[in-house]
């Protein structure tokens, strides 16, 4: 079964802000994620090994917010690639999804459609 099948004389819309974004997620990804990554590192190497607690649970704070700021910038990431995904696909070729004929939008039948004339309408017959 062919799933996409295009639309005869359909056009494509121009492209725009959608390749842009979507060429930059990888990098825009490394970063989210290797910045607070360095920045907790340098936070782990600067703490003094004999801390207090205080000073024990601040740092297992940092440690959480920068968690927190790496997951929060992969869910934004997916976010924005679902919505790039969304964007290209609207803008593409149009596509068939089912022929189905409506045989009441115009006018309403006397009686129900049975299923032998509903299997030849989506065969391309008569009904």
């Amino acid at each position: 079964m062919n799933w996409l099948q295009k639309l005869p004389h359909s056009k494509r819309a121009a492209s725009g802000l959608e390749w842009t974004l979507w060429r930059k997620l990888p990098l825009i990804a490394l970063l989210g994620t290797m910045l607070p990554l360095l920045g907790l590192g340098l936070v782990h190497l600067l703490a003094d090994p004999q801390a207090s607690a205080a000073d024990a649970r601040w740092l297992q704070m940092v440690d959480y917010f920068c968690w927190a700021v790496i997951i929060f910038n992969w869910a934004m990431l997916l976010t924005l690639a679902i919505g790039c995904v969304i964007v290209m696909v609207m803008k593409g070729p149009g596509y068939v999804a089912d022929g189905y004929q409506v045989s009441h939008s115009d006018r309403p039948r006397e009686t129900l459609e049975t299923d032998e004339e509903a299997a030849n309408a989506r065969r391309g017959g008569a009904s």
